[in-house]
């Protein structure tokens, strides 16, 4: 099976679990307009991400939590509820450090970092003692079938750059997509100088 090559310079593994993807201008699908997203899974079959930039309105994770029968204990639980993407959208996913760990449950997703989609995460989110040293709860995921993504990156929808610690838990929502542009060497004006040329 033939990858696309992606050079950013150095070379790249085929497939991009533990990277952001960075939504290019002009994207066509609005939901999708100056998206951040984390790829948690990308292999033959599948691709799957969530959205980092996102905000569900207003929903922070104490109101969350406290919908749910969760008794927060955390006061610093003002972090917003993230929309992970199209998919799914009733469910949570939880992005966290690997400091905490489901044994049933977490999945690890790249160095020092996990997954969690059950409910004792959220148990941990709302413990002042048991909680991540850094999570996100997102609602819904990003989703790709076989080759999906690989197509969409031939097409110059997405690029790509490295995750760290202020684009995957930052609150900076806003910046998150400049930042993330940033990190690679772009501005968003060098962008917008290139978007409709065919």
């Amino acid at each position: 099976m033939d990858h696309p090559h992606i050079d950013l310079g150095k070379s790249e593994p085929a497939f991009l679990a533990g990277q952001m993807l960075v939504a290019m201008p002009g994207i066509e699908d609005p939901r999708f307009e100056r998206a951040v997203l984390y790829l948690c899974a990308h292999d033959a079959e599948q691709a799957m991400g969530l959205a980092v930039n996102r905000p569900a309105e207003g929903l922070t994770l104490y109101e969350l939590l406290n919908n749910l029968g969760v008794e927060p204990e955390a006061h610093a639980l003002s972090h917003l509820v993230m929309l992970g993407g199209p998919v799914e959208r009733e469910r949570g996913f939880v992005l966290h450090t690997d400091d905490f760990v489901s044994p049933d449950s977490t999945v690890s997703v790249a160095d020092g970092l996990a997954l969690t989609v059950t409910r004792d995460v959220l148990d941990a989110l709302g413990s002042r003692d048991h909680r991540p040293r850094q999570a996100i709860l997102a609602l819904g995921y990003s989703g790709w079938g076989p080759g999906q993504l690989e197509q969409e990156l031939r097409d110059n929808v997405w690029l790509i750059c490295e995750a760290d610690e202020a684009l995957l838990f930052g609150d900076d929502y806003d910046n998150k997509w400049t930042m993330a542009l940033a990190k690679i060497g772009i501005t968003a004006d060098q962008l917008s100088a290139q978007a409709g040329r065919a």
